[in-house]
C-alpha cells in the first residue's frame, strides 16, 4: 500500500489525547512509565500529544471500557485541546471503539491500531510491508466500521488515522480474505527463501547471534557498537523494524553473524506476532540469543517478562508446556543489562551484586562502550563451549587444508610422523564436518574427548 507524502505531511501534528485504563487485576506497572511509553508511540508518527492521563478502571465496561463519568472527563479534555484523535492505550473491541468515537466526537484508535500504524510507516523492505499489511488486514477484518467522518486530514499508511475516502470504509470482507490469502502465499515464498539462506549459512557454517529486547532497549546501538554498521539507532520507539544482519569477529572465532530484530513491546498485537513469524525465525534458528534490557527503566523486569512471553509463543525459549529439559532444544540466552551509565553510582554496587548472583548476565553501556569488550569475550566463550578437539591426518603437501584449519579453528599441535602431518585442532563440530566435505581425499579425522 503506497504512501502519499503530501497526505502524510497533513496528518503530522494532529492534536492528540492519550488515555490509559489501569484495569483492576492487571499486572501493575509504573503508570508514569506506561504513559510515557504511550506518548512515545504517538510521537513516533509525528502526532501532537496535548495530554496523557490514566484512569483506574475496576472492571472493563463491555460497551465503552471506561465508566460514564470517566468518559465525560475525557470528553472535556478533548474539547479543551480541540483534539482530533484519542489514543486509548489498551485493546478495544470494535463496539468499544465505535461507542467512544460517538461519545467523544473524535477519532479513536487503540494500542493495537497505533502499533500497526507505526509499523506501517517504518517497514522499509518489501517483506516488512507484506507482514504489516497482513497484520493490519487481520486486525481490520473484525472491525469494518465507518471511520470518523469529520476528520478532514488524509494520510497514507494503513488508514487508522485517516478521514473520508480511506479504503477500509467500503472494504468488503471477502476482498480482505482474498488479499490476506495472497499475502500469506507471498510470505510463504519469503519464508522459503529465508530458509534457503539459513541453510546456506549453516553449511558455511558461522554461528548466528540474534539481538532481541523491548523496544528502545538499545539493541541497534549495541549492534552498531559491535559491527561498526550505521543502523538507525535513535531514542525512539520502534526505530528498527526490518531485520539487519552483519558479520562480526569475536575472540577465537573468525566470523559470526549478528542479527538485529524488531523491538518487542507490552501487549504486542497477536496479529503482528503471527505476521512477523517468518522474520523472527531468524531468532529461532540462532546459536545464541542476546536479550538486551534497559536496566535503568522502572519497568525493566516487566519488559523482560513481555519479551520472554513473546519468545515463548514463537517457540524460541521454553514456555509452560515446553520440553525445557530436552538438550539442545532451545538456544542459550544471555541477558545484557544495558544503559548502566544511567544508573546512579550508589546503585551500581547493588546491580553488580545482582549480576554476580545471576547466570548469563552482562552489564554494559552500548552508548559509552563500557563492558562491551567483556561482552565480546563472554559471547565467544559461550559459542566456543561446544567446540571439540580433533586429530587430523593430512598429507605433508596439503598446505591448503592446514591453512583452512588455522583460519576456521584453533590449531593446538602440528607434527610430522611417518610421512604425514598430524594436526590437533579445536573446532565446532559443524566446522569439522565442513572440513571433511571440503577436503575428502586428503584427510582422516578422529575426535578427542574434549
Amino acid at each position: 500500500m503506497a504512501h502519499f507524502s503530501e497526505r502524510e505531511d497533513l496528518s503530522r501534528g494532529a492534536r492528540t489525547v492519550v488515555v490509559h485504563a489501569e484495569l483492576g487485576g492487571a499486572i501493575r506497572r509504573d503508570i508514569a512509565a506506561r504513559l510515557e511509553e504511550a506518548r512515545g508511540l504517538a510521537l513516533a508518527i509525528g502526532l501532537d500529544v496535548r495530554e496523557a492521563l490514566s484512569f483506574r478502571v475496576r472492571q472493563s465496561r463491555p460497551a465503552s471500557l471506561f465508566g460514564a463519568g470517566q468518559i465525560e472527563q475525557i470528553g472535556e479534555i478533548v474539547a479543551r485541546h480541540e483534539a482530533e484523535l484519542v489514543i486509548v492505550d489498551n485493546v478495544l473491541t470494535p463496539v468499544q471503539q465505535s461507542n467512544l468515537e460517538k461519545a467523544l466526537e473524535a477519532k479513536v484508535i487503540d494500542r493495537t491500531g497505533l502499533i500497526l500504524e507505526i509499523f506501517g510507516e517504518r517497514a522499509a523492505t518489501a517483506e516488512g510491508r507484506l507482514q504489516v499489511e497482513l497484520a493490519h488486514l487481520d486486525y481490520q477484518a473484525g472491525r469494518l466500521v465507518r471511520s470518523w467522518t469529520h476528520l478532514e486530514r488524509q494520510r497514507g499508511g494503513f488508514g487508522f488515522l485517516g478521514g473520508p475516502g480511506e479504503t477500509q470504509i467500503e472494504a468488503d470482507r471477502r476482498m480482505i480474505r482474498d488479499r490476506m490469502a495472497r499475502l500469506r502465499r507471498e510470505l510463504d515464498q519469503v519464508s522459503r527463501t529465508r530458509g534457503l539462506h539459513r541453510a546456506r549459512r549453516q553449511r558455511a557454517p558461522w554461528p548466528v547471534i540474534a539481538l532481541v529486547g523491548y523496544t528502545n532497549a538499545g539493541k541497534s546501538t549495541l549492534f552498531n557498537r559491535l559491527t561498526g554498521a550505521g543502523v538507525m539507532a535513535e531514542d525512539m520507539l520502534f526505530a528498527t523494524l526490518d531485520p539487519t544482519m552483519r558479520q562480526i569477529r569475536l575472540p577465537g572465532l573468525d566470523k559470526a553473524i549478528l542479527s538485529d530484530t524488531v523491538g518487542f513491546v507490552s501487549d504486542l498485537p497477536t496479529e503482528l506476532i503471527a505476521a512477523f513469524r517468518a522474520t523472527l525465525e531468524e531468532v529461532r534458528e540462532a546459536d545464541l540469543i542476546l536479550h538486551v534490557r534497559d536496566i535503568a527503566h522502572p519497568d525493566s523486569e516487566a519488559q523482560r517478562d513481555d519479551v520472554m512471553d513473546v519468545l515463548a509463543q514463537l517457540g524460541v525459549v521454553p514456555g509452560e508446556e515446553s520440553e525445557a529439559t530436552q538438550e539442545g532444544l532451545f538456544p542459550p540466552v544471555l541477558e545484557i543489562w544495558n544503559k548502566v551509565d544511567l544508573i546512579p553510582p550508589e546503585d551500581r554496587a547493588l546491580l553488580e551484586e545482582r549480576r554476580d548472583r545471576g547466570r548469563g548476565i552482562a552489564l554494559i553501556s552500548a552508548e559509552t562502550g563500557e563492558g562491551v569488550d567483556a561482552l565480546r569475550r563472554q559471547v565467544a566463550t559461550i559459542l566456543n563451549s561446544e567446540h571439540r578437539s580433533y586429530n587430523f591426518h593430512l598429507s605433508v603437501t596439503d598446505g591448503a587444508a592446514l591453512a583452512w584449519l588455522h583460519e576456521h579453528g584453533e590449531v593446538t599441535e602440528t607434527r610430522e610422523e611417518d610421512g604425514e602431518m598430524l594436526v590437533t585442532a579445536t573446532l565446532n563440530p559443524s566446522v569439522a564436518e565442513r572440513f571433511m566435505s571440503r577436503f575428502p581425499d586428503h584427510s582422516d579425522i578422529s575426535s578427542n574427548d574434549a
